[in-house]
């Protein structure tokens, strides 16, 4: 079938659509419009004012939309500060397994590779917007109200965890390096990616590239002088064989 044809059709099923079902198609991206901008609204909010602090007025303000709209599609203040805190990690957690897809599969360069990985999941997942954003909330709000963080606690750091540690044992695998605990290793991966950065985000700054590549440098090679394979490992059995008299 041609594009035209294609374009015909299409165009004769809208003419065929009755006004109700325009209708109602309209209203669900209103509808869909409206959620969004509540929840933009409330991230405003609840970040610049806190939990206890933010008020539904001020929301719907910001939202331009009435009070009793934002009751209608989160019933009550807890309700929306967990949606928030969703949808924000859902971004979050997209951006991360973008970046764990670039994660190094061999050992030719594996100081370099991880360095540049490193320096990725810093800028594009902890130290830009979203990160900045959660990391905020929790250190705020987090042991008052660390029910609302029960999401995130299950969707956020652990799947961090979960997916590098199996990277990690794809290059144990290869004798690139010597893990005896991936979960462990993982969790210190990226505590090392964060050390040199850590005061910086506390108090909100961004860091310049050269921090951020500077911050990942120190990380690997710390990371790679406690698991980073022997030489003779990394070469493998014929390295072995060779070294054999006869």
């Amino acid at each position: 079938m041609s594009k035209s044809s294609r374009r015909l059709i299409l165009a004769r099923m809208k003419d065929r659509m009755t006004p109700a079902v325009r209708m109602a198609g309209h209203s669900q991206r209103g509808q869909c419009a409206k959620r969004l901008s509540i929840l933009d609204a409330a991230a405003d909010v609840f970040c610049r004012q806190g939990f206890a602090g933010a008020s539904i007025d001020e929301i719907a303000a910001v939202a331009c939309v009435s009070r009793q709209t934002i009751y209608n599609h989160y019933r009550e203040k807890e309700t929306l500060f967990v949606a928030v805190v969703e949808d924000v990690m859902n971004r979050a957690n997209a951006m991360l397994f973008s970046v764990l897809s670039g994660f190094p599969e061999n050992a030719d360069n594996l100081e370099d590779d991880l360095t540049g990985f490193a320096v990725r999941l810093n800028k594009n997942c902890i130290c830009n917007h979203d990160g900045k954003f959660l990391r905020k909330l929790v250190q705020t709000e987090g042991e008052r109200y660390p029910h609302l963080f029960e999401s995130w606690r299950r969707q956020g750091p652990g799947k961090l965890t979960t997916a590098l540690s199996a990277l990690l044992a794809r290059l144990a695998h290869g004798r690139a390096l010597v893990i005896d605990d991936f979960d462990v290793a993982a969790r210190q991966f990226v505590a090392l990616c964060n050390a040199d950065l850590q005061m910086m985000t506390l108090f909100g700054e961004t860091p310049s590239d050269e921090q951020l590549e500077k911050a990942a440098r120190n990380a690997v090679r710390t990371f790679l002088k406690a698991y980073g394979a022997p030489p003779a490992d990394k070469a493998g059995p014929r390295a072995h064989l060779a070294a054999l008299p006869g």
